[in-house]
């Protein structure tokens, strides 16, 4: 593994290095002097029936920073129907999130944020519908590998408006280094992440891809983390991408869940109780109750074929679980949404009596007896019109939740349908991709649709009368591209409790056609292109911070120029000189020993050709 960034304060830019990658993404990830200081746009989450979640983030070198924030009716922002002000800093990593209550049910919201007179894009929003549902639409996503290519999928999506919000199922990031996983696109930073500056910085790489930031701009995310938010095949005391030499996992899993919070448009449910929390519910009036469940990091015990059938096995860990069955023994709402990571349904991949049954021990078959006791209270409470939808395998599939007595030809048996999403970038399943899709369906009569290529999301259809899945799927992922192709449809009657085979797309209810998209009427554009002269920004990065006797320093530039390095003290005396002399463009990294200096903070200025950027350092 890469060496631990144990702690560094930056402002967390990218920029494009044409030298590196001649066919790179210079017109899609980067900083856009048109946006300054909300580089990273807007965004906003959680939505209820009378809340919702803003977001932004600010780029400043002020210790705090003071940013106004507004909601109104129109594009325009002339009706205006609440504001206020929020205080942010390094403590926060400069993120402004507000929980904008009093809103009416089922209605569109425009909103932007402003600092010493300086206008973000213009976001739109929808807060949940309350009463009676006729109908309701998602996008629902997974799995967004930058370092294997575009996302073509989150520009279809933005392109669509007719979903209410976007579902996003975890793996919004990905916490390895530059070709690790992937080569199609490099990292900031570089090495894998480890501790809250880095997770922090992956977050601000990722939010500065135009593809996501304008979905983000359009629409409500719902989300909740999978394993890469942390580190692969993560589980409550440890992953399989940490090692002993990677330092304490309780303090990297805090450190991430930090950086997410702040990063992401969620509002912690029990912030007084548990702030490490995520599993939470959303009720869209009398059609539905969305179940967004934490997999990976709540409850679940280490993988291992081993113990997957052991007594009191568990996924969810017995607080999640029994939230979840009394939410649902309790709802009175038609359908059960379930949101979480890994696949539900049993995955044969041997059709013998002997040796291994099933393929991957971190899905819901490494914990049989938790998935046995789920069915059990399905049936038991009598709930009806459950409906799980899944990431995490990079593949798309439709399938019964078999019990013993599951009958393939009719559908009895099952305890609900599983509609499992496929990634934006992420490969798929190499286990799956072994057998092929026509011997798995032969071992798994409940698996109904299977696909095993394609990139993209699937639209979840909610009525009265069925859910229904829609699967899209770009053209490519290794060059920009706005062609999409349908896949296939799969639903699930009211009481049924097993799949039917959907004859075509849903069509989006009327009152969800021709949503006025947002637009921002000032000089700062909301479009896609990214000037290749407006990356005159630095990214700098110091580690360790505190140091002992020597420090790095990590900055990256987008033209030559001379670099100068000045360490000043409380006073604003100059103590320490380096002179880095004539840099070429690209990634450079510094090693040197500082001896001369007491115990405390100072401040570490990198000059390139006359732009100063600042930190505070701290020797023990």
């Amino acid at each position: 593994m890469r060496a631990t960034f144990t702690f560094c304060l930056s402002i967390c830019f990218f920029f494009s290095l044409q030298a590196q990658h001649p066919n790179n993404d210079v017109n899609r990830s980067g900083a856009r002097s048109s946006l300054e200081p909300f580089y990273h746009g807007v965004a906003s989450g959680d939505p209820l029936d009378d809340a919702v979640i803003i977001w932004t983030r600010v780029t400043t070198t002020d210790t705090i920073k003071s940013v106004k924030w507004r909601i109104a009716t129109d594009t325009t922002m002339l009706n205006v129907l609440d504001s206020g002000i929020v205080v942010t800093s390094n403590a926060v990593d400069y993120t402004v999130k507000v929980d904008v209550t009093d809103l009416d049910p089922n209605t569109f919201y425009y909103y932007e944020f402003e600092t010493d007179g300086i206008y973000s894009l213009i976001g739109r929003t929808k807060t949940a519908p309350r009463g009676d549902v006729d109908s309701l639409r998602f996008a629902v996503v997974s799995c967004a590998s930058y370092a294997h290519g575009y996302f073509n999928a989150y520009d279809r999506i933005t392109d669509r408006n007719d979903v209410s919000a976007v579902i996003h199922l975890g793996d919004y990031y990905y916490e390895y280094g530059d070709g690790q996983y992937g080569s199609a696109r490099t990292y900031q930073p570089s090495t894998e992440v480890m501790n809250l500056s880095d997770y922090r910085m992956r977050l601000s790489h990722y939010r500065l891809d135009a593809s996501l930031m304008r979905l983000h701009q359009q629409y409500p995310f719902i989300c909740v983390w999978d394993d890469h938010e942390t580190a692969d095949n993560s589980w409550y005391g440890g992953a399989n991408n940490h090692d002993a030499g990677e330092g304490d996992w309780f303090n990297r899993k805090a450190e991430a869940i930090k950086a997410y919070y702040e990063w992401m448009p969620v509002r912690i449910p029990d912030p007084s109780v548990d702030t490490q929390r995520i599993y939470r519910k959303f009720r869209y009036g009398d059609l539905m109750d969305l179940h967004m469940l934490d997999t990976r990091l709540q409850g679940r015990e280490e993988q291992g074929w081993s113990n997957a059938s052991a007594v009191g096995r568990t996924i969810l860990g017995k607080n999640q679980f029994d939230w979840l069955i009394h939410n649902m023994d309790t709802s009175s709402t038609q359908w059960q949404i379930i949101g979480q990571q890994v696949m539900m349904a049993p995955m044969r991949v041997n059709p013998f009596p002997f040796g291994q049954q099933y393929g991957n021990d971190d899905q819901w078959d490494g914990y049989e007896t938790e998935r046995s006791s789920l069915y059990d209270s399905i049936f038991a409470n009598n709930i009806q019109n459950v409906v799980v939808i899944t990431g995490d395998i990079h593949t798309s599939w439709a399938n019964d939740l078999p019990t013993g007595s599951y009958n393939g030809s009719t559908g009895s048996g099952s305890a609900g349908v599983e509609f499992v999403v496929t990634s934006i970038t992420s490969p798929g399943l190499p286990e799956a991709q072994a057998v092929g899709p026509g011997l798995l369906q032969g071992f798994n009569d409940h698996m109904k649709y299977i696909d095993l290529a394609e990139k993209g999301y699937y639209i979840l259809d909610v009525n009265k009368s069925r859910v229904q899945a829609d699967w899209y799927f770009v053209d490519r992922i290794d060059q920009l591209s706005n062609v999409e192709n349908y896949g296939d449809s799969w639903k699930t009657d009211d009481g049924s409790r097993h799949l039917s085979s959907a004859v075509a797309a849903a069509i989006p209810d009327s009152s969800q056609i021709g949503i006025p998209a947002p637009f921002n009427p000032r000089s700062n554009t909301t479009s896609n292109t990214i000037i290749a002269n407006e990356f005159n920004n630095v990214l700098l990065s110091i580690y360790p911070n505190p140091f002992n006797n020597q420090i790095t320093v990590q900055y990256t530039i987008v033209k030559d120029g001379p670099v100068q390095m000045y360490i000043y003290d409380a006073l604003g005396r100059v103590l320490t000189t380096e002179n880095f002399g004539m840099v070429n463009k690209g990634i450079h990294r510094t090693t040197f020993a500082i001896n001369n200096l007491l115990p405390g903070a100072y401040v570490l200025v990198l000059d390139i050709d006359g732009q100063k950027q600042k930190r505070i350092v701290v020797r023990k």
